[in-house]
């Protein structure tokens, strides 16, 4: 049974910074890519990051560029979200995803919350 498990949310002022894991089970973790997405209040869910099964391909939306890092440590079938420079706009509920076999996996989510 695939499982995704995110943490690392919480509470940061305007600048601060946050590093999301997201923790996988139940496939070869090694063999698949993974993503982050994000869904902030009111509206829809968008991609935020994404990495290969090696992690030799990182790529980003534009507006995370230079802030966010996506990495993943496969030992530990865990995929890392890196967030710097954070702003209010990045409030957000934060999920990672895989796909396996054209099936879509998400976790529950993280909550990011960027407030003075």
């Amino acid at each position: 049974q695939v499982q995704l498990v995110e943490s690392g949310g919480g509470e940061v002022q305007p600048g601060g910074s946050l590093r999301l894991s997201c923790s996988a089970s139940g496939f070869t973790f090694s063999t698949y890519a993974m993503r982050w997405y994000r869904q902030a209040p009111g509206k829809e869910r968008e991609w935020v990051a994404s990495i290969t099964n090696t992690g030799g391909i990182r790529t980003y939306a534009d507006s995370m560029k230079g802030r966010f890092t996506i990495s993943r440590d496969n030992a530990k079938n865990t995929v890392y979200l890196q967030m710097n420079n954070l702003r209010p706009e990045d409030t957000a509920v934060y999920y990672c995803r895989t796909t396996i076999w054209s099936n879509n996996y998400w976790g529950q989510g993280t909550q990011v919350t960027v407030s003075s």
